[in-house]
């Protein structure tokens, strides 16, 4: 479900750079039809494939929540809560959607359909990362915080970015326009996001003995943020008229947020599982401890409880 909300995202970016997102003037079908076929060209196309594809997720959500609450006696009990909660943003996202076509593409509601859209992937990648397999090592320190404020920061500038995309502000910025400083706040947004993801690679490859997964995922997140820069100039440079560059760009930033969304998850379950060994030996010595305490020696100081 992730890979395929990864993919819808995209599919977005793609629709809104090729000005398709009205493609289909009526909602929730296209043209009256589930399938326009007498309309159909690449435009058209997209924004179908695009509605097709949300549907899908929809589905994939309601039998999440179905499977999740017929084995919820086997399964953590936040599974099928996390279930719902992601059924709830896909069907606010879909609600956005149909928003989008009825008032015509209106910046505010096209920038809040990609902050629930990120916000339904992430929510897709919690539930994964916490379900899978991993032996936590018992040293991640200060890392799952420094992740997390490294995810915040990636999506709070995938948002400014969308907004500069939903109002075309790399068209239109002239002077000291109120579109200049959309697209101001949004290249001089990229520097923190850029020192927190350096500072925790950093710190990870200082932190001896980490799970592989933890180095891996930090990796990627460092790699995955040379690139959407390189690609961000680029976009920046071509003035948005090379589609492709804009799709992958916004597409990258979202794997980025993914990177550091699982990143996050993995080293918050470090952490607890610390903690938990951490109280588990604090209660074993005060067990150990308690018969001798409990002894009176001036009574008989040879004599020991059994």
């Amino acid at each position: 479900m992730a890979i395929a909300t990864l993919a819808l995202m995209a599919v977005g970016s793609a629709t809104r750079v090729m000005n398709a997102g009205l493609a289909c003037p009526d909602w929730p079908l296209c043209y009256g039809q589930l399938v326009p076929t007498a309309q159909m060209n690449l435009r058209v196309f997209l924004e179908w494939f695009h509605r097709l594809d949300a549907s899908l997720i929809g589905l994939m959500a309601i039998g999440l929540v179905g499977l999740s609450g017929w084995y919820r006696r086997s399964l953590p009990a936040w599974l099928p809560w996390s279930a719902v909660g992601a059924l709830f943003l896909i069907v606010v996202q879909g609600l956005l959607g149909g928003l989008t076509v009825i008032e015509l593409l209106r910046f505010d509601i096209v920038t809040a359909h990609l902050g629930t859209a990120l916000l339904f992937f992430s929510t897709l990648l919690i539930i994964g990362t916490a379900l899978m397999p991993y032996k936590p090592a018992g040293n991640v320190g200060k890392l799952p915080w420094l992740g997390l404020a490294a995810a915040l920061l990636v999506y709070a500038q995938s948002i400014i970015g969308g907004l500069v995309g939903s109002r075309w502000a790399a068209h239109q910025c002239f002077g000291l326009a109120d579109l200049c400083n959309v697209m101001n706040t949004h290249m001089a947004g990229v520097v923190p996001p850029t020192l927190t993801v350096l500072a925790l690679v950093v710190a990870v490859w200082r932190t001896p003995a980490l799970d592989q997964w933890l180095r891996g995922l930090a990796n990627a997140a460092g790699l995955l943020l040379l690139l959407q820069i390189a690609l961000g100039v680029a976009t920046f440079k071509l003035r948005l008229q090379v589609e492709p560059l804009t799709v992958c760009h916004q597409t990258i930033g979202a794997a980025l947020l993914g990177c550091l969304v699982c990143f996050t998850v993995l080293a918050l379950r470090d952490r607890s599982s610390q903690t938990r060994s951490s109280q588990t030996r604090s209660s074993q010595t005060i067990v150990a401890a308690a018969p001798f305490e409990e002894s009176n020696p001036e009574e008989n100081p040879l004599q020991f409880p059994a």
